[in-house]
């Protein structure tokens, strides 16, 4: 049976508005997925960076050292710590939420810590291993984030 040229137009109508239809490119299995890792990479930095947030913030409520210790310290420690409390929960979000800004107030987080570790030992305690692990999460990022802007520019 013929269609008559009324029913070929109401049969079809998405193929005429297709580009108002939001699809994915079909992607083989082999071919990885660059920005999904990107993704789940930043929520377990996220986590990371939640613990590391909240290790400040015992510190100033006296929780993992004796309470009055805080207040006893210098000024610059106090500050330091301070610092760390608010921007480690900050780039936490924003990693969680898989942002540009969290991208970048984590690195900002991570470099001070990494600047701060080096230059101010007596301020910011990090051993090496501590050191090279926080340099080998921003190497991973940023090499994760340039394979997931190569993936999405082709």
């Amino acid at each position: 049976m013929a269609k008559t040229p009324s029913q070929r137009q109401v049969a079809d109508p998405a193929r005429d508005y297709a580009s108002d239809r939001i699809e994915e490119r079909p992607t083989s299995q082999s071919v990885m997925r660059w920005s999904f890792i990107l993704v789940w990479f930043m929520r377990v930095l996220a986590i990371l960076w939640i613990m590391k947030g909240l290790s400040a913030w015992s510190v100033i409520l006296g929780i993992w050292t004796p309470a009055g210790h805080f207040e006893s310290r210098t000024t610059g420690y106090q500050a330091t710590i301070i610092y760390f409390a608010l921007i480690d929960l900050i780039a936490a979000v924003g990693l969680w939420m898989a942002s540009s800004w969290g991208g970048i107030m984590w690195l900002l987080a991570v470099m001070s810590h990494l600047i701060l570790a080096a230059f101010f030992p007596s301020v910011v305690s990090s051993g090496v291993l501590t050191m090279v692990f926080f340099l080998t999460l921003v190497a991973v990022y940023l090499a994760v984030s340039w394979l997931a802007a190569q993936e999405e520019a082709k």
